[in-house]
C-alpha cells in the first residue's frame, strides 16, 4: 500500500506514534509518505520505502499568521497526486483532519477519491478542540473522515461526550516497540549517575501544567527520606524554569538532574528502577508504556487512559491525582527490597507486551485496507 502520514514531528506521543506506526509500516513494504513541516524526531536512518515532504508556508507581509493549515492541504493534494497515495491518515485532529477534508475535496474535484482515517490522541480533543474557536470545525472534520480511531477507550468516551460525534469510533491502542527497549549492559552507566547504588527514579513529559511536574519532584522528596535515591527529569517545556526553581532550594537538590530532551530513550530508560508519572489526565500514557517496555516499574496517577495499560499491585500503582504520600508509601515498597523490585520490573515488561508493536501495527494494516 502507498499511504501518507500527516503528523506533528515533534516530542509529543502523537507524533511519535505516528512516526513509529510509518516506519514499522515500511518495513512491512508499505510506502509511506511523512507530510509536516520539519522532519520528525524519530524518523532517523535511511530506508527506501519511507519519504519526507517538507510543508513550506510562504510568508508574506499581509500574513500576521501564516495560513498552514492551506499549505498543509495543498502538500496534501501534491504528495497524493504525484506518488498514487492510496489514503490519508492524519494524527491529532488540529489541523490536519480539517486540512485533509479540504484536500480530499480538491482531489474529489479532479476525480480521485481518497480515503482518510483521523487518530485523535488527547489534548486535540480534551484541551484544544474544546475551545470554542475550534470546536465546529473539529466537530465537522472528524465526522468527515471516513474513519475515526482513538489511542484508548478513555478517549474515545470523552470524544463522544464533548463532542457530537456521527460515526463509530475505533479504538486502536498505543503501542510500544518492545525490542527497541532490550537491556543492553547499563551497569557502568548506572554507575555515573548512582554511585553509591542508589535507586534512580525517572520522569519523562513536556513540561506542561498538566503533567503536575511539581508532584513528581514533592513525591520524590519523600522517596529520598527513606530511600538513597536520584531522580532523572527528561523532556522540556514551559514548566521546567518553575520545576528547577523548586529543586534548587530543596534539601535534596544534588539528587536531581534535568538533562533536556532525548530522543533516543531507549538509552536511558533501563538504568531506571521507577518511573514516576503525576499526570492530571493523560489520554494513554506512551511515556509509561515505554519505561515498563525496559522493565522500570511505573508510580502513577489513576487518570484517563493509565488504568488501561498499567496494573495496580502488579506492574507499579496507581494513586490519585496529587496524592504524592500515597505515590511515596507505594513507591518504597517496590524500591526497598531488592526481590520485589526485580518482580515489578518482570512484570512491567510482561505487561508491555501486550502493547507491543508486532500486536496493534495489523490492526491498523487492516483498517487500511478495509478502507481502500
Amino acid at each position: 500500500m502507498n499511504i501518507a502520514i500527516v503528523c506533528y514531528p515533534t516530542f509529543g506521543g502523537s507524533g511519535v506514534l505516528a512516526t513509529e506506526l510509518g516506519k514499522a509500516l515500511a518495513d512491512k513494504g508499505h510506502n509511506i509518505h511523512f507530510i509536516t513541516y520539519q522532519q520528525p524526531v524519530r524518523l532517523t536512518g535511511f530506508h527506501a520505502n519511507l519519504f519526507y515532504h517538507e510543508v513550506r508556508v510562504p510568508t508574506y507581509p499581509l500574513f500576521d499568521y501564516p495560513p498552514y493549515e492551506t499549505a498543509l492541504a495543498s502538500a496534501m493534494v501534491d504528495v497524493i497526486n504525484n506518488n498514487n497515495v492510496e489514503l490519508l491518515h492524519v494524527h491529532y485532529a488540529i489541523p490536519h483532519a480539517s486540512a485533509a477534508y479540504m484536500a480530499k475535496q480538491i482531489l474529489a474535484k479532479q476525480g480521485k477519491h481518497i480515503p482518510v482515517i483521523t487518530t485523535l490522541h488527547g489534548t486535540d480533543i480534551t484541551l484544544v478542540g474544546k475551545d470554542k474557536t475550534y470546536r465546529p470545525v473539529v466537530t465537522f472534520s472528524m465526522n468527515e473522515s471516513d474513519a475515526l480511531t482513538a489511542v484508548s477507550e478513555n478517549l474515545k468516551a470523552e470524544t463522544y461526550k464533548n463532542f457530537e460525534i456521527e460515526k463509530d469510533i475505533q479504538v486502536i491502542h498505543n503501542f510500544v516497540d518492545v525490542s527497541r527497549f532490550n537491556r543492553k549492559p547499563v551497569d557502568a552507566f548506572k554507575k555515573l549517575i548512582a554511585p553509591n547504588g542508589e535507586r534512580i527514579i525517572v520522569h519523562a513529559s513536556n513540561f506542561r501544567k498538566v503533567k503536575r511536574v511539581d508532584d513528581v519532584i514533592n513525591a520524590f522528596l519523600l522517596i529520598n527520606q527513606q530511600i538513597p535515591s536520584k531522580l532523572l527529569l527528561l523532556g522540556d517545556g514551559p514548566e521546567r524554569p518553575f520545576a528547577e526553581s523548586i529543586c534548587r532550594d530543596c534539601v535534596a537538590a544534588e539528587n536531581i538532574k534535568f538533562l533536556g530532551k532525548q530522543e533516543q530513550m531507549e538509552d536511558i530508560l533501563p538504568i531506571a528502577d521507577l518511573f514516576l508519572l503525576t499526570s492530571e489526565y493523560e489520554s494513554f500514557g506512551l511515556a509509561a508504556l515505554e519505561a515498563m517496555a525496559a522493565e522500570v516499574p511505573v508510580i502513577s496517577t489513576n487518570a484517563g487512559g493509565l488504568p488501561e495499560i498499567i496494573i495496580d499491585g502488579y506492574c507499579g500503582y496507581m494513586s490519585a491525582v496529587g496524592d504524592i504520600m500515597d505515590m511515596c508509601k507505594n513507591a518504597v515498597k517496590i524500591l526497598k527490597e531488592d526481590e520485589v523490585l526485580k518482580q515489578f520490573k518482570a512484570n512491567a515488561l510482561e505487561q508491555a507486551r501486550k502493547f507491543d508493536i508486532v500486536n496493534i501495527v495489523p490492526e491498523y494494516e487492516a483498517l487500511y485496507k478495509r478502507m481502500i
